[in-house]
Order: structure tokens, then C-alpha cells, then sequence
């Protein structure tokens, strides 16, 4: 895995002091694909990346904090006096946060496994109220998405995925905004117990299903596909996305493993240079893929 060297400059740990007078050279915390973290005592800042807009850090904050207001575990972004939770150096989005100990947890335990499809559940109903307005820019996960086949995927071209996705939605109007990118590195445990739902850059307006499928994927079996014990959990948890049959579960996959196949070559372009182990674990997920048409 990648991640990306972001500095905490000068300029940078003056303009977090005068937002929101949280001072100290910064700690730089594990992770971090696009934007970089760091802890100072109580508080994180993170960096995101040159050109993210304002107007979308903010959306996607907003979203948080919905969440946040009926879910403990859902950590929010601190506003400034101004009321902002967004300030630019650089051409960089700079947000700060409030600090949470623990560790990411391991899908390989199924407690843990249980406990992020039951966190997600009720995340899910915390959000279902929210009513953000159109997001200022498309959030990735959205492209082929509606049945419009995606550009950036179009060597796994597949006719029968586009038309089946426009059909699941018209026939699930419902939705709600959704966290985006809900897997065990975005959540963080403690004492064996999940307690925070991190990083809601990716955040958009979907149906939870679409979420779902893409989190039961991510807590499930990198060679198996997605993980059904997850779903059920979630369901049992009353979370608000409705039934996924084995044909609707494997095609929503499909999509967010179509959407990784695009972002591993957008990453690239980018100048990222993947070692053997993430071509392999490329490798693995087109295969997937093909595996799991119906």
C-alpha cells in the first residue's frame, strides 16, 4: 500500500493554530491514501490533496457531522469560530479532528466482523435522515453507478452490469447518504470493541444496498467475495438498506470492484508505483470480478 508523504509545514501548523488554536509539531499517523494525518495530543489534522474543493470537504463534513449527532462511534470534524470546518493552505483542504485511541480492527475475527456490519447498520440509520442537497462533485464510487457505462473502466466493459444497475435502481428509490468507503482501515477498535468511523471523504448520496455490498465485500473474503454473515448481522441490526439476494449482492460487488480497477490505474497515472503486492492484489480483484457474473 501507498500512502501518500504529505508534510506538516510551517505554514500549515500556523494556519491550524489561528482556526482552531491547536498547536504542536504533529505526530504523522499510519495510513492515508490521499490525505495525510496527524496527531497533535487530542486532535488530528488532516491534510487533503491540492485541488480538492472547499465546497466538497465541506459537504462531506456536513455529512459526518449528521452522522455523528445519532451515532457515538461516527467522529466529526471541529468547526472554527467562524462556523467553517475547513480551512486552505496551499490549495490544500486542512480539517481538524478530535483524537480517538485504538487500532484497526482484524475482519478475520468474525466478533469483529459482526460488530463492523452491526456499526454500519446503525450508522446507516443515523444517516437516513440527512438531507445534504447534490454533492459539488461527483464522488468516484458514482461513475457507472446509474447504468452509464465508465469511461475509466472500459477494459472490463460489461453491457449486462450496466443494464442490471440501471434496473436495481428504479426499482430502490431509496436514498440517503452513504459513509463511501466503509472497510476496516476507516474504523478503528479498542478493547475488542469498534469505537470510530473515520474518513468520510468519499461520502455521497446511494442506496444503502450499494454500501452494503461494498462493506460486506471489505469485511469478507479478498478470495471469496463477499462475506454473507455480514449481511445478516447488519439486517438483525435493523440497518436500512432492504434484501440483497445472491444476484443483486454479487453485482453491486461487481460494481465497487470495477470502481477499484479504475482507481488502481487513476493511481498510476498519478505516478504511483504499485510493488508486486498490490499488482497481485489487483490481479486478484479483476478476477473477481469476471468470478462473480451471474
Amino acid at each position: 500500500m501507498i500512502y501518500v508523504q504529505t508534510p506538516f509545514t510551517r505554514e500549515i501548523r500556523e494556519a491550524v493554530a489561528l482556526a482552531w488554536g491547536v498547536m504542536g509539531e504533529g505526530e504523522r499517523l499510519h495510513g492515508g491514501e490521499e490525505s495525510a494525518a496527524y496527531r497533535l495530543d487530542g486532535h488530528v489534522v488532516r491534510l487533503g490533496p491540492v485541488g480538492r474543493s472547499v465546497a466538497e470537504a465541506e459537504w462531506c463534513h456536513a455529512v459526518a457531522r449528521h452522522g455523528a449527532a445519532g451515532l457515538p462511534e461516527a467522529v466529526a470534524p471541529l468547526a472554527t469560530p467562524e462556523g467553517a470546518t475547513v480551512v486552505v493552505v496551499g490549495g490544500r483542504p486542512v480539517s481538524c479532528w478530535p483524537y480517538v485511541e485504538g487500532g484497526w480492527p482484524d475482519s478475520d475475527v468474525p466478533a469483529q466482523r459482526e460488530a463492523g456490519a452491526r456499526l454500519l447498520a446503525r450508522l446507516h440509520r443515523s444517516l437516513s435522515g440527512c438531507r445534504p442537497g447534490p454533492r459539488p462533485v461527483a464522488a468516484f464510487q458514482e461513475s457507472g453507478l446509474y447504468g452509464d457505462p465508465p469511461q475509466d473502466a472500459a477494459e472490463l466493459a460489461d453491457p449486462g452490469l450496466d443494464r442490471w444497475l440501471a434496473d436495481f435502481h428504479a426499482r430502490h428509490p431509496v436514498r440517503h447518504p452513504l459513509h463511501g468507503d466503509y472497510y476496516t482501515g476507516n474504523t478503528l477498535a479498542r478493547d475488542g470493541r469498534l469505537v470510530a468511523v473515520l474518513d468520510w471523504d468519499e461520502a455521497f448520496v446511494g442506496a444503502p444496498e450499494l454500501e452494503l455490498a461494498a462493506a460486506a465485500l471489505e469485511w469478507g473474503d479478498d478470495v471469496a467475495g463477499p462475506s454473507k454473515e455480514f449481511v445478516a448481522a447488519y439486517h438483525e441490526e435493523g440497518g436500512t438498506a432492504g434484501h440483497l439476494d445472491d444476484e443483486s449482492l454479487t453485482q453491486l460487488v461487481r460494481h465497487k470492484l470495477r470502481r477499484e480497477y479504475a482507481y488502481f490505474h487513476k493511481a498510476a497515472r498519478a505516478g504511483v508505483a504499485h510493488d508486486e503486492e498490490d499488482r497481485e492484489y489487483h490481479r486478484a480483484r479483476v478476477e473477481l470480478f469476471h468470478r462473480l457474473r451471474p
